[in-house]
């Protein structure tokens, strides 16, 4: 069974950098297909996509937030990390990692993790 795990700092400074990490255990995190995926969802709206890498590193970013993200992974800890630089209070939302594939007919996420708060604020 597929576990994930968002692990960093629930309160970041404006223009400060948020790091999180993700942590998966079981299943497999080589899989060529595979999207390890950041989402968020700021308070009252809805999901919002941050970006995803493969396991080869090919990384994709959302394109509002794209100048401010980077993902990276580490396959053989079985970690991937989001850092969005320049964080403002808009920032402030319950962060998820997820386990995703890209198919012919679309992106799907099987695993998710628990979700961690992150509020900017001074």
């Amino acid at each position: 069974q597929v576990q994930l795990q968002e692990s960093g700092p629930g309160l970041v400074k404006p223009s400060q950098t948020l790091s999180l990490t993700c942590t998966v255990s079981g299943g497999s995190v080589t899989t060529n297909n595979l999207l390890l995926s950041w989402i968020r969802q700021p308070p009252g709206k809805g999901l919002e996509w941050i970006g995803s890498i493969t396991p080869g590193g090919s990384a994709y970013y959302s394109q509002s937030l794209d100048s401010r993200t980077s993902i990276s992974r580490d396959t053989s800890k079985r970690q991937f990390t989001l850092q969005l630089s320049s964080v403002t209070p808009e920032d402030t939302a319950v962060y998820y990692c997820a386990r995703g594939f890209a198919t012919t007919a679309g992106n799907f996420y099987d695993s998710w993790g628990q979700g961690t708060q992150v509020t900017v604020s001074s």
